[in-house]
């Protein structure tokens, strides 16, 4: 039988549920990511289920535009998003989840640093290589 988690974001707008077997945490060192101090959970698309406040989701794209990250335009909680390496995939925010115990898997850090940058108008505080065509 597979897991269930319940999710929400802050002010409860937005409620969801993963139904997926956790296996690991991922942290990120790309430059959003760690603004935003992230760790999260990869789950299957078809594994994420919006129950409540989809109108309530606001989206975040920037670099390749691939990614799609995901909060809530009340409360500004980060709550998923569509992942630019596995767009078939959700990054979950784990504090999202409730009462998940965030000690109970391992943590594994990703290279997201490392990924290129392919925006025409790139900040410098954002690392990777430059992709040719793109200014720095």
């Amino acid at each position: 039988m597979v897991s269930t988690y319940p999710g929400s974001c802050h002010c409860g707008g937005i409620r969801f549920t993963v139904a997926h077997d956790l296996d690991e945490l991922t942290t990120c060192d790309c430059p959003l990511c760690v603004k935003r101090n992230v760790l999260m959970v990869k789950v299957p698309e078809a594994a994420v289920r919006i129950d409540q406040g989809e109108e309530l989701l606001a989206t975040y794209q920037w670099n390749s535009m691939k990614a799609k990250h995901h909060f809530c335009s009340r409360c500004g909680i980060y709550v998923f998003h569509r992942k630019r390496a596995a767009p078939d995939h959700f990054g979950i925010n784990i504090f999202c989840l409730d009462r998940f115990d965030v000690t109970s898997l391992p943590v594994r850090a990703t290279k997201g640093e490392g990924m290129s940058v392919v925006c025409d108008d790139p900040r410098a505080e954002w690392s990777g290589p430059r992709v040719a065509g793109a200014t720095t």
